[in-house]
């Protein structure tokens, strides 16, 4: 049988391929025994957790992981359904490297893996995972793998939901608010697994002042209402309507493997991630003041695309701001080198220090409703503190040369006065401006790394100037290119 080129669907921080074409029990087989024999033994452990999500082909490829594991001694611990954040709980305290089966908000035929130290520490392309890639490849072409002379490890099962739940309700506490009626849209994703026991009583924990409106919680991975995806808009559609129809206070929509929330107000509005990171930076560093810190040595993390209000919020605070590259290894390579207490991206993924660094939809989502518990006044209200500007969102365009075309809007943003330039990530124009007849404006250009795509945000301080400098660098951008 010959095998896939596992290069083609081992991306930069996780794998992501078709099953079984590229991703089959054969191939997770052989990337559990790399896995144990890259990370794993190197590293002096002895034994790993796995867990999985509801598609159709998880429970069998999470197997053939452990089993691959198993074979060069390697204790399994195979924890079954789990988000993505609750993969992160197991390996942060049981202390060992880990396992996802998910491919998130892929569509039902893609499945996929991520992989994680002891610690919920990442593994990246370039911190162990194209050695793994490598390894296995090698062992597929050759149909066996590097001969291990010692026992086997062993494959365990152990429930740890309820041990997840109770965690994130030690973080933050939800007895005590204003009872709160909230919609949730799990996209038949593991947001109808998380959410019952963490929100609910499913794992046998105490009522919360929550009355809980489910969407689509039955664990489908075909994702037969729409996709698991909640950047996407119209994927909140159904969220939305259903707030206003039941006359919610808050919307909550999880992505497929649920480390992702996104935000519904009571009036069906969609509140934005960056206003989210900026409310719960607020709170992470009050907590943090109260445990005794000096306000001036908490640090808050945010790519560089959120809003400037991100990191106004962060310093009118009294902390401080720390501007990172978009993506996941860079925001928690930063949080670890900074030892910061929080950190967001305009993609609604949200770190914590208190959770090992890594990312959890599921601990954002109980500090907004926390938030919200604690005052009388709608969300709306809550958050328009955190959303003083108006921004495009990213816009992707079609360019042959990525250069030229950031050439050109350079040249327009010189035309329209005084501006700062810097290079953190691809490249970003800054117009402070002068009061309302100049009003601020910031864009950014980024080049997709495996695309010939040219990526740009916009924000300002209104929406006609957002829109006055997004359509002037869009057709900039876009000059003489076909999209």
């Amino acid at each position: 049988m010959t095998a896939p080129a596992l290069n083609d669907f081992i991306k930069a921080y996780d794998v992501r391929g078709l099953v079984p074409d590229q991703l089959s029990p054969r191939v997770a087989r052989e990337l559990g025994a790399a896995f144990a024999q890259v990370v794993v033994r190197p590293e002096g452990a002895n034994a790993i957790v796995v867990g999985h999500d509801m598609r159709p082909s998880s429970p069998e490829l999470s197997r053939a992981f452990a089993d691959g594991a198993a074979a060069y001694g390697v204790d399994v611990t195979l924890i079954g359904l789990c988000s993505t954040d609750g993969l992160y709980f197991a390996s942060g305290a049981l202390d060992l490297p880990g396992a996802m089966f998910t491919a998130s908000h892929n569509p039902a035929q893609y499945n996929g893996i991520k992989l994680c130290r002891a610690g919920a520490r990442p593994v990246s392309l370039e911190t162990g995972l194209a050695e793994i890639r490598d390894l296995a490849q090698w062992a597929l072409d050759r149909g066996q793998g590097v001969p291990f002379d010692g026992p086997a490890g062993s494959v365990t099962e152990r429930e740890m939901l309820r041990e997840y739940a109770e965690f994130l309700r030690g973080l933050v506490d939800l007895s005590g608010g204003r009872p709160l009626k909230v919609v949730v849209d799990a996209g038949n994703g593991m947001g109808g697994h998380t959410v019952p026991a963490v929100l609910g009583t499913d794992a046998g924990l105490a009522q919360l002042p929550l009355d809980i409106v489910p969407l689509y919680f039955e664990l489908d991975g075909t994702f037969p209402n729409h996709e698991a995806n909640p950047l996407e808009p119209a994927n909140l559609v159904d969220l939305q309507q259903s707030v206003v129809e039941h006359g919610a206070d808050i919307g909550l929509a999880f992505d497929g493997d649920a480390d992702r929330c996104f935000v519904i107000d009571e009036r069906g509005q969609p509140v934005t991630p960056s206003a989210v990171t900026a409310l719960v930076a607020e709170r992470e560093i009050a907590k943090e003041v109260a445990r005794g810190a000096a306000a001036a040595d908490v640090k808050v993390v945010a790519n560089l695309i959120s809003s400037r209000a991100v990191g106004e919020v962060i310093a009118e605070n009294g902390a401080q701001p720390v501007r990172t590259r978009v993506g996941h290894s860079f925001i928690k390579a930063q949080m670890a080198e900074h030892d910061a207490v929080f950190g967001g991206e305009h993609s609604a993924h949200y770190y914590f220090r208190d959770f090992w660094f890594a990312d959890t939809g599921m601990l954002a989502a109980m500090h907004v409703l926390a938030a919200l518990g604690e005052r009388d006044a709608p969300l709306s209200q809550l958050v328009a503190a955190y959303a003083r500007y108006e921004a495009s969102g990213e816009i992707n365009s079609t360019v042959s040369d990525a250069a030229a075309a950031t050439g050109r809007v350079r040249t327009w943003v010189a035309s329209q006065g005084e501006f700062t330039e810097d290079a953190l990530d691809g490249v970003t124009f800054v117009h402070e401006g002068a009061g309302e007849s100049d009003p601020m404006w910031w864009l950014n250009l980024r080049a997709s790394n495996t695309e010939p795509l040219l990526r740009l945000n916009v924000e300002a301080a209104d929406t006609a100037t957002m829109e006055r400098v997004r359509d002037a660098a869009l057709a900039a951008v876009r000059e003489g290119e076909a999209q």
